[in-house]
Parts: C-alpha cells; structure tokens; sequence
C-alpha cells in the first residue's frame, strides 16, 4: 500500500512559480514511476508530467512543456512539480500519483494510487 500527501498549493498571481510536493509511504516509491495530474472545474482530468523510477526520463503535457519541472528525490520518497511562468489556466486541483509498472504512463487509468490533491489558483 502506497499513501501519497500533496501539499504546496496556494494562491499566486499569474506569472509568479509554486512547487509542489508529494510524500509518499511505501517501499515501492523508488520503484515506481510518479506522475503529476490537473482538474479544473468543470473539466476532465489532465496529465502534466510525469518521471520514471531513477528520475532520468520525464514527459510533460504540451501546455507545460518549459514552465514546470518534475524532479524526485527517492530518500525523501518525494517528489516534486516546480511551476514557473503561471497562468490562470493553470489553475486547477493537482494529483500526484504512483504506477507500480515498468513504463512512465501519461494516461491517468495506469496509475496505481493517487492523493488527495492540492489546490493551485492563479489570478490574472
């Protein structure tokens, strides 16, 4: 069993950076690849980034793409999203999760478990 607590989230004025963190319990962390997810109001859930186990390989969504970073530090068993150059279309509720798989998946439906989330605003 995995347990995983986002925290980070706030309120910031476009342009401004949050990073985001995610701790997890378990001994599979360092294992397993994490990802990060967005939900916005009304709307479906997105993928942002995501690493693999090791931290060597990263994929992000196209609307991210060199403005947030994933990284991870496996003795922490954290993860983290750096968020740069916000925009209010950033804001949403975001999810870290875990796949105890071998692959680093962009689509939420293989991932194994996710935490509660954080809210992330941006105001114009």
């Amino acid at each position: 069993q995995v347990q995983l607590v986002e925290s980070g989230g706030g309120l910031v004025q476009a342009g401004g950076s949050l990073r985001l963190s995610c701790a997890a319990s378990g001994r599979t962390f360092s294992a397993s690849a994490m990802g990060w997810f967005r939900q916005a109001p009304g709307k479906e859930r997105e993928f942002v980034a995501a690493i693999n186990w090791i931290g060597r390989i990263t994929y992000y969504a196209d609307s991210v793409k060199g403005r947030f970073t994933i990284s991870r530090d496996n003795s922490k068993n954290t993860v983290y999203l750096q968020m740069n150059s916000l925009k209010p279309e950033d804001t949403a509720v975001y999810y870290c999760a875990v796949d105890r798989g071998l692959t680093v998946p962009t689509d939420g439906r293989e991932y194994d478990y996710w935490g509660q989330g954080t809210q992330v605003t941006i105001s114009s």
